[in-house]
């Protein structure tokens, strides 16, 4: 189940299948840096869910929801419950399977719901959500009628609940691939004529040494006139042309270099070749909406913000201010 032709696996049959080499031949490759000491114990994990058959899915609530708690005896539930607290932490969310909720640090239906009818319609779109972590949003994009989701994303653990969840909605048209935007082979799908209709960086930017340069492999995965969505971190100040260079860690996050204003994020999505560049929802983070749970039992939001001042974080930065961004490939 986790390993690159189990994976690549779900391509055939697909509106991928006809870039499945490319991208086998790229997971493959990566999969050579994707070590972790846990990985054989979550394959373990996978391989002894229990087999239950359902046909309920319901992808268009706040918790993505597969199953009906009635369809398990008390012992399966146990089961279930106990490989998905193995496989902790949980960072997006929230989803419910067969009734066991998983109430993960972020509350990631917020997230959609600011975006939810702001962007093009993904009914019958092919979709690309780049640092997708556990597929929340993929599956909420299914919920809205995509034709089929790719999710990528380096973490074996996300990719290990990603399939703790699909283990249950095998049919769904969707495939989660470990890999980093650099490491997609978008170049060779455009020669082959695949590109995507919508393509998806939700909190990604900010981790980029050179947010250029992901700006612009997401443009070389969208076809010409496909939609971009961007969540990213901002800096909201009079200056309209203000970045951030935290220059040491920023709310502990330690591998953040710098946080742009909207003018400055305007200019970059510009100069990687977007237009039609629209502000769709700008957000302060609110430890409601990010937090410690018994899913992420690891500081969160809370942790991270000056205790007597929750307008700055710990460092006496500004607060996190997260910007929902849509652009057009030109």
């Amino acid at each position: 189940m986790l390993n690159p032709r189990d994976l690549v696996a779900r391509l055939v049959e697909s509106p991928l299948e006809l870039v499945a080499a490319d991208l086998q031949k790229a997971t493959e490759k990566a999969w050579k840096d994707r070590r972790h000491g846990l990985l054989n114990e979550w394959k373990g994990l996978l391989y002894s869910l229990p087999e239950i058959e359902t046909c309920f899915a319901n992808l268009t609530s706040d918790a993505v929801t597969i199953g009906r708690r009635e369809q398990l005896s008390k012992k399966q539930q146990q089961v279930i419950l106990d490989i998905l607290k193995s496989l902790h932490p949980w960072r997006k969310g929230p989803f419910d399977l067969f009734g066991i909720e998983v109430d993960a640090e972020w509350r990631s239906n917020l997230k959609w719901s600011r975006l939810q009818g702001k962007i093009t319609p993904l009914m019958n779109r092919l979709v690309l959500d780049v640092g997708c972590g556990n597929g929340y949003y993929m599956f909420r994009a299914l919920g809205e009628g995509a034709r089929f989701v790719l999710g990528t994303d380096p973490s074996l653990l996300f990719l290990a609940q990603f399939h703790a969840i699909l283990n249950y909605a095998p049919r769904l048209p969707a495939a989660l691939l470990p890999l980093r935007s650099g490491e997609f082979p978008a170049v060779q799908m455009r020669e082959r004529g695949v590109e995507f209709d919508s393509v998806f960086s939700m909190g990604v930017l900010y981790h980029r040494r050179v947010p250029a340069r992901h700006l612009l492999e997401l443009a070389q995965a969208l076809r010409q006139g496909g939609e971009l969505i961007l969540e990213t971190l901002i800096v909201i100040n009079s200056d309209e042309w203000l970045i951030l260079y935290p220059e040491g860690p920023y709310a502990k996050m330690p591998n953040i270099d710098l946080i742009p204003s909207l003018g400055i994020l305007n200019g970059w999505l510009e100069e990687s070749g977007f237009g039609d560049i629209q502000v769709i929802d700008v957000s302060q983070t609110t430890v409601g909406e990010q937090r410690s749970t018994e899913w992420m039992t690891f500081e969160s939001l809370a942790d991270f913000l000056d205790p007597d001042n929750p307008e700055k974080t710990i460092e006496g930065f500004p607060a996190p201010v997260r910007a929902i961004v849509t652009a057009r490939k030109l």
